[in-house]
């Protein structure tokens, strides 16, 4: 139907107002029968959380999402608007948008008395319909809820007139979705607050009892280790929450990868192609599931998908910045950039160690260990074998360096067997950036398994028999 402009139209028009949850329950039924993707750009949750989160809006529940730092629960929440209406009606003007046929507010309770089916109507789209707070020690029910608002008290409105009130966040999503971040860093009381909002819909501010049914549906995220008895959530509130869906990190590196590359940062001008390797991809996310695993790396915080994410990022600029520095027409990603994610990394990961030196001690053993797994999942001890044995002839080495261009590695690649095997068996395309980023990893995955020497020196490393 055509938008109408009145009330009156939108009864000529027999438009039918659907609650929240039934409006969310019935756009969800329509896509799962159409076999549309839900929820785009969340990967890793198909199986786990996305049903569960299914389920409890077929249900009609109000649902918190339980998970540590990184884990999409924002972009889960936000991706709710997209089972709300394309557009839906409300009375113009009115400030917690007014249900055309039934107005809970002072002000539209009066207009519909007075201009009837003349009333004017206004039309919301689903971004307009959702609210969102991150929750902070200092956030209070006025922000949450509503205040007196003393200018309209000082325009000669009298204390007892339900005019006189500013609503909060919560009555301005009426008839949307509205999310809590961190719900137990609310304060208490503000907590108690929330109670009758959730279940009632009662609200009361400042002496005023007012009935206020309104039509919201709330999500809410926390952290699992504040979310109990013991953290810092009153158990009445908990209980009000239909659905408690636990979020977790990607299970696999699949997963993980094709997040890091959903999300690191790209940009359209660029002075050089650049690549990242596939083993260079799987070493950052392995560095990450690593370090979700490390005794010493703090795990109540977590380790999000952003640790990835930025070490690819990290790992591109440097093979950009090599790529201008030494020509190169190609920027592709080797292991000797590889030091530099500690810059990346280190911020995001709380590592539980006494001395500044146990932390770089911590992240370079990750970094080895990763190096080393990766290595592992695509070659065998023996497969490089006659490799290794031109270093043990004597007499042959190769230097590497995170500034050498490629072009300096031709006599390595050309004086050693089964390179191309490995470049081959790696997806990897020719071309002297690809070769050498082959090399790289092949020599310090052989050094990892001790076949090969390495010896460090002040910007570049060289492997010997």
């Amino acid at each position: 139907m055509s938008e109408a402009h009145t009330v009156g139209e939108l009864r000529r028009a027999e438009y039918r107002v659907r609650p929240v949850k039934a409006e969310l329950r019935h756009n969800l039924i329509r896509k799962l029968q159409a076999g549309e993707t839900l929820f785009p750009g969340i990967l890793g949750y198909s199986d786990t959380v996305i049903p569960q989160l299914e389920n409890a809006i077929l249900a009609g529940q109000d649902i918190v999402l339980l998970g540590e730092r990184g884990q999409a629960k924002s972009r889960l929440v936000r991706s709710l608007i997209t089972l709300l209406d394309e557009r839906v009606p409300v009375i113009a003007g009115c400030e917690i948008n007014d249900d055309p046929y039934h107005p809970i507010c002072r002000r539209c309770r009066d207009l519909v008395a007075e201009r009837g089916d003349d009333t004017p109507v206004a039309w919301l789209s689903p971004e307009e319909r959702y609210g969102e707070k991150l929750a902070t020690p200092d956030t209070s029910i006025a922000d949450l809820i509503g205040e007196v608002d003393p200018i309209k008290v000082a325009e000669g409105r009298y204390l007892a007139d339900e005019l006189v009130i500013h609503y909060g966040l919560i009555p301005r999503t009426n008839r949307g979705i509205f999310a809590i971040n961190e719900l137990p860093d609310l304060a208490e009381r503000i907590q108690v607050g929330l109670l009758n909002i959730i279940e009632e819909r009662d609200v009361q501010i400042r002496g005023f009892r007012i009935r206020l049914p309104l039509d919201v549906v709330v999500v809410a995220t926390a952290n699992p280790e504040d979310y109990t008895n013991r953290g810092r959530i009153i158990t009445p509130l908990k209980d009000r929450f239909g659905a408690q869906v636990r979020t977790h990190y990607p299970r696999g590196a699949d997963d993980e990868i094709a997040i890091a590359d959903q999300e690191r940062v790209t940009f359209e001008e660029m002075p050089v192609p650049v690549r990242l390797p596939g083993h260079m991809k799987e070493i950052a996310a392995e560095i990450t599931h690593l370090a979700r695993r490390h005794p010493q790396v703090n795990q109540r915080s977590g380790v999000s998908v952003r640790v990835t994410t930025a070490n690819c990022e990290t790992l591109a600029a440097n093979a950009v910045r090599r790529a201008l520095l030494s020509g190169e027409r190609e920027a592709v990603a080797r292991i000797s950039d590889l030091p530099y994610v500690a810059a990346s990394t280190a911020g995001k990961v709380e590592l539980d160690t006494w001395e500044e030196a146990d932390d770089e001690q911590v992240l370079d053993k990750l970094v080895r260990t990763a190096c080393s797994n990766v290595f592992r999942r695509h070659f065998s001890p023996g497969e490089l074998a006659d490799l290794v044995q031109r270093f043990d002839q004597g007499g042959f080495s190769v230097e590497v360096g995170p500034l050498m261009a490629a072009e300096s590695y031709r006599p390595a690649i050309d004086g050693l067997p089964g390179l191309d095997h490995a470049r081959e068996k790696l997806g990897e395309p020719p071309g002297p950036e690809s070769m050498a980023a082959v090399l790289e990893f092949v020599l310090e995955g052989l050094h990892l398994s001790k076949r090969l020497n390495k010896t460090a020196l002040e910007s570049t490393s060289v492997y010997g028999g």
